[in-house]
């Protein structure tokens, strides 16, 4: 059978303005507390595709009620008190669906239930939420000693742990974060390094405990709470696809509306303008704690730049499009501390570095890196 393509072309000048999608990783995250509240909550311009509606699917086997309104979900919680599946818990491609349920469950008392996913889910890594749920008191099994699913949970008698992250990690992160909402005393998590904070805001916006103090946040057992509306704001890294892309084609001016700019998310902004972009953004709203404004770009010369490894977990799911952006400018780009892309549903660093290629670009590809040398690219 033969193989899909496009068949692209150049384009002339990009102009105007958009909008785009919800953010993904807040819709994960609003769904699941909303499951976790008591009443009905809506929640306004979710990202309904594939890993999302994965989430929507687990939550009313887990006794959540959820309908479509339209564009929107009404959520009808379940009081932190989520009802035991009857069957095996399928969380598709969604591997953040699959960790923070993790922390979830593990604080259900006497629920029992056995996460599985696709092929590729079923290969990532697991063991990093695994372990230190386990030193809370959680009992969860599964493929090579717990750090592969499917995985099964007997839910309850957690305790608060000190835990620091070995690696950055949202995702462990907010799995504990929800693990600490059930667990007996306090639940704090060290960051290594300042990783998105979603599940955070949305514990504000619902009025769950929470205490940050520098690298270290914490919690505790909560108190049922009352559901509350929220509206999800536009994805940043689909964005970043159209804001790079006004940067690259010649005459361009792009602007991006009702975009999500949380600082924990947006280093790709950072390293583009050290690299010479001509960009401009402004918080004009907020949304469940999230800041929401534009985002301009116009077409720009752009430099190669050696980018700096802190930045890397504030853009982890921006690099692809770093990449692009370093294939056209001039010089080159030198992107460090990669180790998680190579455990995504893909390895993405291995990707990133084929397709450049086959564009004519050079690459060089390390454990945990990639060295770009920018110039255009050469199709064939």
């Amino acid at each position: 059978m033969d193989r899909p393509f496009l068949d692209l072309a150049p384009c002339g000048p990009l102009r105007g303005s958009l909008r785009v999608p919800g953010d993904k990783s807040v819709t994960h995250r609003g769904l699941m507390l909303l499951a976790l509240a008591q009443g009905e909550g809506r929640l306004y311009h979710p990202l309904k595709a594939g890993d999302t509606l994965s989430t929507v699917r687990v939550l009313r086997a887990l006794g959540a009620g959820i309908e479509e309104e339209g564009p929107h979900f009404r959520v009808r919680g379940q009081g932190l008190r989520l009802r035991e599946p009857e069957d095996v818990v399928d969380c598709g491609n969604a591997g953040t669906l699959m960790r923070l349920l993790l922390g979830i469950l593990s604080g259900q008392e006497g629920l029992f239930a056995v996460l599985t996913g696709d092929a590729s889910l079923r290969r990532r890594p697991m063991g990093r939420v695994v372990e230190p749920l386990r030193a809370m008191g959680a009992s969860i099994d599964g493929r090579e000693g717990g750090k592969k699913a499917p995985l099964a949970v007997r839910g309850g008698g957690l305790k608060g742990v000190s835990y620091t992250l070995p690696v950055p990690s949202a995702q462990v992160k907010s799995a504990l974060l929800l693990a600490g909402l059930f667990a007996e005393g306090v639940t704090e998590v060290v960051e290594p390094v300042p990783t998105r904070d979603h599940t955070e805001r949305l514990f504000r916006h619902f009025g769950l405990p929470l205490e940050a103090e520098g690298p270290r946040v914490r919690t505790r057992r909560a108190e049922p709470f009352p559901a509350k509306d929220l509206t999800v704001p536009g994805d940043f890294s689909s964005a970043a696809f159209f804001l790079v892309a006004a940067l690259i084609v010649p005459d361009s001016e792009v602007t991006v509306e009702g975009v999500g700019l949380n600082p924990t998310r947006t280093g790709l902004l950072r390293v583009l303008k050290e690299m010479g972009a001509d960009l401009e953004w402004q918080v004009v709203e907020g949304e469940a704690g999230e800041p929401v404004g534009w985002i301009r770009a116009r077409y720009s010369p752009l430099k190669g730049v050696p980018v700096d490894p802190g930045l890397i977990p504030l853009m982890v799911d921006e690099v692809p499009i770093l990449a692009a952006a370093a294939a056209w400018a001039e010089g080159e780009t030198y992107i460090p501390n990669l180790s998680e892309l190579r455990v995504k549903e893909s390895d993405r660093v291995a990707a990133i570095a084929h397709n450049l290629r086959a564009l004519g670009v050079g690459v060089e590809e390390g454990p945990d890196w990639l060295r770009i040398q920018g110039g255009g690219v050469k199709p064939w």
